[in-house]
């Protein structure tokens, strides 16, 4: 919050409309923010991220919407809130951007969520916009190594294809062993034959 405030007062120039907006417990009012119109960004950045940390969820389109913004700052925040919202939609939408590949340049913060939420999306999503990363000369390399340490937070089953398919790129090879050294084996040691010790 303190990082998010600091910045918020130097884009806002530190106006008396920020430091209200800043101190206020009144969650109607910054609601009111994010609905008025002609409201500069820094206000209904401050304003959704104030009521998505206190889980009121009219801070939900907002705050998705700054998830996916070219700015990594307002991403990071957005995602911060996001995850303490407890909106069953959050899920849904992370993956949605996580697995667009028109805005795969911003998709860092959503995968990183993702694996925060451990939702029954999170393992498709990541292990979708992982395989896409594993192409040629990608250029996505931070957002392909954060699915991989994501999956590894996961420890599903189902992220083991494509974690060793990220054994062969240099860039990603440490994380995927340490990943994969996460999931668990399904019933045991693989390959014991019955009553053997």
């Amino acid at each position: 919050m303190r990082t998010l405030t600091e910045r918020l007062r130097a884009e806002s120039g530190g106006t008396a409309a920020f430091e209200r907006l800043a101190a206020t417990d009144d969650h109607d009012l910054l609601a009111g923010v994010l609905t008025a119109p002609g409201q500069p960004l820094w206000a209904r950045e401050l304003a959704a991220f104030r009521l998505g940390t206190a889980g009121d969820r009219r801070a939900f389109e907002a705050l998705v919407l700054l998830l996916n913004h070219r700015d990594p700052s307002r991403c990071a925040a957005a995602a911060y809130a996001l995850g303490r919202l407890g909106d069953p939609r959050t899920a849904r939408a992370a993956a949605a951007l996580a697995t667009n590949e028109l805005r795969v340049a911003y998709a860092l913060h959503p995968v990183r969520l993702l694996a925060e939420l451990r939702a029954p999306e999170a393992v498709p999503a990541l292990i979708t916009t992982l395989r896409r990363r594993l192409r040629p000369h990608d250029p996505y390399r931070r957002v392909a190594l954060a699915c991989v340490e994501g999956l590894g937070e996961l420890g599903d089953p189902r992220a083991e294809s494509v974690l060793n398919e990220a054994l062969a790129h240099p860039a990603l090879a440490e994380a995927a062993v340490h990943a994969l050294a996460r999931i668990p084996r399904q019933g045991g040691a693989r390959g014991r034959i019955p009553g053997q010790r």
